[in-house]
């Protein structure tokens, strides 16, 4: 099969939230194929410039913006700024998002709006500008952030998880509108994976360390570059006929009930 199905050269991938973790591993491996990579950041612009120096260090064409992906006329400015500074927008990863850790019971309203704002509404919000002028041209890929949460529950993620069920919907209900002017649609779920995030809980005889280690059939955390497969087929020629699913990369956690205590 020809390395040229999976190429993004000429491409143009704008990932949101890719100044660090699993964005800034997705990012690099669109990067890598070829794709003139679009970062954003909303917290600081000096964050921004520390994660172009890592990409263009690797040998990354890589520009960057400061915008949040919530504030509509922030997000419609920043579309109409990157295609006039970079071209047009082929590839978008709806990347940024957040988790707060509260049980629903105790979770003071503004929280839950927080959090389906950023990683709901906020995909919406970003996604509308770009996907329009998409169809317009007649090509796109789009790839939303799922999460395992999309498909279980869990003890304090319940506004995470419901975004996340959410925006698999909406990926699908994307998918199904605009694939007649061959925009494909398509999500991540990533399983766990071995982040600063969770390096304090990834250490011998933690209790959650032992606990996904043994849930998971791979055996192991995920590491960040795992995902740069799915992406970059997802983003490439290689999934022209591919919209509308959702690909766990998670080391088979979802295929099982889980392995029995006393198996090796």
């Amino acid at each position: 099969m020809s390395t040229e199905l999976f190429s993004l050269q000429g491409k143009v991938a704008l990932v949101t939230g890719a100044t660090h973790g699993l964005g800034m591993a997705m990012a690099m491996g669109l990067g890598k194929a070829g794709a003139t990579l679009v970062i954003n950041g909303h917290s600081s612009q000096e964050k921004v410039d520390a994660a172009l120096k890592e990409y263009r260090s690797a040998g990354i064409t890589a520009h960057g913006y400061l915008f949040n992906v919530t504030d509509e006329t922030q997000v419609n400015e920043a579309i109409a700024t990157i295609e006039s500074d970079v071209g047009p927008i082929d590839i978008l990863v709806n990347n940024a998002g957040i988790i707060r850790r509260t049980p629903l019971l105790e979770m003071p309203l503004t929280e839950w709006e927080e959090v389906i704002k950023t990683d709901l509404t906020g995909v919406f919000t970003m996604t509308k500008p770009v996907a329009a002028r998409m169809v317009e041209r007649g090509a796109g890929k789009i790839i939303n952030i799922c999460s395992m949460m999309s498909e279980l529950g869990r003890n304090s993620v319940g506004a995470y998880a419901a975004a996340k069920g959410g925006l698999k919907m909406l990926t699908r209900n994307m998918a199904t509108e605009w694939a007649k002017y061959n925009v494909q649609v398509n999500g991540i779920g990533p399983g766990y994976f071995a982040t600063s995030q969770t390096e304090p809980i990834r250490v011998d005889g933690h209790p959650m360390n032992e606990f996904i280690i043994s849930r998971t059939p791979a055996g192991r955390w995920g590491d960040p570059e795992d995902l740069q497969g799915a992406t970059v087929f997802l983003a490439s020629k290689a999934s022209d006929f591919v919209t509308g699913q959702i690909v766990y990369v998670d080391g088979g956690i979802l295929a099982t009930i889980g392995r029995p205590a006393n198996e090796a």
